[in-house]
């Protein structure tokens, strides 16, 4: 990668790391609050929550004695409780052991194991509910589809596309060349069983009367969303474009596009694309990309970093607080057992180390989330929570997840981790932490 395309332009740049620093901040403020409310009610006294690290621009103290400030460099944070040595609470500070019973107890070193295992594990569980809140409150504003699969409006398209569909909305798909659709994981197989060369039939409900009527591919080539570091974000693609053809040989489907891209082993391919009545090109060159399957596994293709839209909207309804909340945890597990499974395939071989994005490349894919408009960021920001979370939770010491190893030590041996042991295991957890960002950084600046 050459890093000078990394800073396109000043405003660009200054865009890129804009929105760098606002979602890592709103990650970061939700993962130290945990820690910071629930050493609060734990009786754990903290003495400074900070949001960056360096100078402090501007703080105050709260009526609890805690100092909240704002530092100038604005990559991460910390809480301090009272008598941590550091900002980690890897150790405690000597004037802990100068303390009567009752001030140690408001210390992170003094209270009860469950207090610090609680406080520590707090950080990532925040991080989690973030996510899942997120989730839910963006499917409450986009709603669920209705089933069966109704037409809410009808997608824009170029002549030829267009003027073969008799759909209106609120038409009620009922079947597709007579196949039943009565649910859209069915509606979705019978999709993938039809001829991409003939107008389907739709039978609909419309004013409670059931009619054939035909109808545009169901999956058109239509932009549905444009992924972060693709071929199709750098070459300027938008959700709505039409592909029309593509090496000169046109179209009617999303699937022929697929097709036709995972044929070229990566080689350039020019893509004639409709935008709001006008016809352009573009010259895109597919990636190799790791695909991670529903069994777990993953699978390598070719992509330019698209996704694909029906011919029209859905139709959708509100769903209740109970279900937005389960979309939510859904989500989120899916995202955890992504993340682990792509970990285990890289640890393995199976698939490239590059997927594996460091500073820049998560800067990168901040700005063109934003760029995407504010749900599209927000939608973001909860992913990369989750990821957060999880990542804070792994076995190193430094992490949260290193101090549960040390508490689990002590609450099953009935004593802590000895100081010389401590000391030698944060050196390594340190290291392993910094080889891993050196790892990432690498990552970002060389790999396609």
């Amino acid at each position: 990668m050459d890093l000078l395309s990394l800073i396109p332009s000043a405003g660009n740049f200054v865009f890129t790391v804009g929105a760098f620093v606002l979602a890592l901040s709103i990650i970061v403020t939700v993962h130290e609050y945990g820690h910071y409310i629930v050493g609060r009610w734990s009786g754990i006294k903290a003495e400074v929550f900070s949001i960056g690290f360096g100078p402090v621009l501007v703080s105050r103290t709260d009526r609890h004695g805690t100092q909240w400030q704002i530092a100038a460099l604005p990559l991460g944070g910390y809480v301090r409780f009272m008598g941590d040595a550091s900002a980690s609470s890897a150790r405690p500070s000597p004037e802990v052991a100068g303390m009567d019973q009752d001030t140690r107890r408001h210390t992170m070193h003094g209270a009860p194991l469950w207090a610090r295992t609680a406080t520590v594990a707090a950080g990532p569980l925040f991080n989690f509910a973030l996510a899942i809140l997120v989730f839910a409150a963006l499917s409450l504003v986009r709603g669920v589809a209705l089933e069966p699969p109704t037409v809410g409006s009808l997608a824009d398209l170029p002549q030829g596309m267009a003027e073969r569909s008799a759909l209106a909305p609120g038409d009620t798909i009922l079947a597709l060349n007579g196949m039943p659709t009565p649910d859209y994981t069915r509606f979705y197989e019978v999709v993938a069983t039809l001829p991409t060369d003939a107008a389907p039939v739709y039978t609909v409900r419309r004013d409670g009367v059931e009619r054939d009527v035909t109808g545009p591919y169901p999956f058109p080539p239509i932009v549905g969303t444009v992924q972060p570091r693709t071929a199709a974000a750098e070459a300027g693609l938008r959700p709505g474009d039409v592909v029309l053809a593509i090496q000169g040989e046109p179209i009617n489907a999303f699937r022929q596009l697929q097709a036709r891209v995972a044929e070229t082993g990566g080689q350039p391919v020019t893509v004639s694309i409709w935008r709001a009545g006008e016809t352009m090109e573009f010259d895109l060159t597919p990636k190799s990309m790791d695909l991670p399957m529903s069994d777990g596994s993953f699978q390598t293709r070719w992509l330019i970093g698209m996704t694909g839209a029906l011919a029209f909207e859905s139709a959708t309804r509100m769903p209740g607080p109970v279900e937005a909340l389960g979309e939510g945890v859904g989500q989120l597990g899916f995202i955890l057992q992504s993340s682990l499974s792509a970990l285990y395939h890289m640890v393995t071989g199976a698939i490239s180390s590059c997927n594996l994005s460091g500073p820049i490349g998560i800067a990168e894919s901040s700005g063109a989330a934003a760029s995407q408009g504010l749900e599209t960021f927000i939608w973001f920001i909860a992913v990369l929570s989750a990821a957060v979370g999880l990542l804070n939770l792994f076995p190193i010491p430094v992490l949260d997840g290193g101090h549960l190893v040390f508490y689990l030590y002590e609450g099953i041996t009935g004593r802590p981790p000895s100081d010389r042991a401590m000391r030698f295991l944060t050196a390594v957890g340190l290291a392993m932490l910094l080889g891993l960002m050196a790892f990432a950084l690498t990552n970002d600046l060389v790999c396609p």
